[in-house]
């Protein structure tokens, strides 16, 4: 996809290829049996459906770049030329055209995360905590103004990127979380968008080697995905950070992230990413459950919680106090934040275990009866489920 609207200059124009793709795969490969290579097989009848769209449209209805081409056999040859190269970093290229300063900062986000994370509009849509028909209107504006603007697709030159950097930053955190914890369906863990994201994460490292932000976000991200085998049952059922079986953690990642964090402090700027990293490290680095430093990652959730002051951030920095300071300290934050979460799962779930610490327990059912209905993810729905049995 990424390469597909690399060289077409045009969202739709791709979307429509590769989705002709896929209908000439649903027609023939029941009959034909699977390709050997699949993708490849996709790759090249996306791109071989592009250019028939091409010979078919009018030439004025295409974008400037293709009139040219699509005007002669040799720019058709030339056309296949370009679909044809290295697609390896077209993710990356994809990613700083969506988030150009000509679009709104949810528009940014909300494109790069249905065109490169491959996330349906339902699941952003909860991301943004926006009704999905008003998500979808958004996405369709931002496409045609990428085209109509004539907006490039590349790596911006090194003085234009400080201006795209946050929305970049927070592109891949959010495609990291949705394969973390997924939002909906039977898997928990999605690990190849966990994969993808720190795959795109060491690019960014690999263009930007000394921006603090962009390796405290890779570290975080594989603090948290060091603890991927532990973090499900044999059923594939949520396990709890206390309760992982710590010698399944992999020890090389959790390594490279320290090394990662260690080489962003060297800054002397601590952003918000940089500053999760080092919350995610004082988990991975405890040898127990026990010797995890509550303080220090209170303190380090007060830092964030001064830079970003938003419910979700509060809600994080109230589950910290809860164990640093107890029950009583935790519900008094919570109290606060009942109105601006309240259609958000962790946040019922937050406070039923709260008060259940607190031994109130019929307030402590209401809280998961709430999370409950709010979960979307099976895995999650069992996990409250036991919760309220117990």
């Amino acid at each position: 996809m990424a390469t597909l609207i690399r060289v077409l200059g045009d969202f739709e124009l791709a979307e429509d290829a590769r989705q002709d793709a896929f209908v000439a795969a649903l027609e023939r490969w029941p009959e034909t049996g699977l390709p050997r290579r699949p993708g490849a097989w996709i790759q090249t009848t996306a791109r071989n459906k592009a250019i028939d769209r091409i010979r078919r449209q009018r030439v004025e209805q295409l974008p400037g770049d293709l009139r040219e081409l699509s005007s002669s056999d040799e720019g058709i040859d030339r056309l296949i030329t370009k679909l044809d190269q290295p697609i390896e970093d077209d993710q990356l290229r994809l990613i700083f055209t969506c988030c150009h300063p000509a679009l709104t900062r949810e528009a940014q986000v909300a494109l790069t995360l249905s065109t490169v994370a491959g996330l349906r509009t339902e699941e952003i849509a909860r991301a943004f905590l926006t009704p999905t028909p008003t998500l979808a209107q958004r996405l369709v504006r931002s496409k045609r103004k990428i085209r109509l603007a004539g907006i490039p697709f590349r790596v911006p030159p090194e003085e234009l990127l400080p201006e795209r950097l946050p929305q970049v930053l927070l592109v891949l955190y959010l495609i990291f979380n949705e394969g973390y914890s997924a939002t909906d369906g039977d898997t928990l863990v999605r690990q190849e968008l966990c994969d993808e994201a720190i795959r795109l994460g060491r690019l960014l490292v690999t263009l930007l080697p000394y921006e603090s932000e962009a390796l405290g976000l890779l570290a975080l991200m594989m603090f948290q995905h060091s603890r991927r085998d532990s973090r499900t049952d044999d059923a594939g059922g949520l396990v709890l950070l206390e309760e992982q079986d710590r010698d399944r953690w992999d020890v090389e990642l959790i390594a490279e992230a320290a090394r990662l964090v260690r080489r962003a402090r060297e800054s002397h700027v601590a952003g918000t990413y940089l500053l999760q990293a080092e919350i995610a490290a004082q988990h991975s680095l405890a040898r127990t459950a026990e010797q995890t430093d509550w303080c220090r990652i209170e303190s380090l959730y007060r830092d964030i919680l001064e830079r970003e002051p938003t419910p979700v951030v509060a809600l994080n920095h109230a589950v910290a106090v809860l164990m640093s300071d107890g029950p009583g300290a935790a519900l008094a934050l919570l109290e606060r934040l009942a109105e601006p979460l309240t259609d958000y799962l962790y946040f019922h779930a937050t406070l039923g275990e709260v008060l259940t610490r607190l031994g109130r327990v019929a307030d402590a059912r209401l809280a998961y009866t709430s999370a409950l209905s709010l979960a979307r993810n099976a895995h999650e729905q069992a996990f409250l489920r036991g919760k309220l049995a117990r």
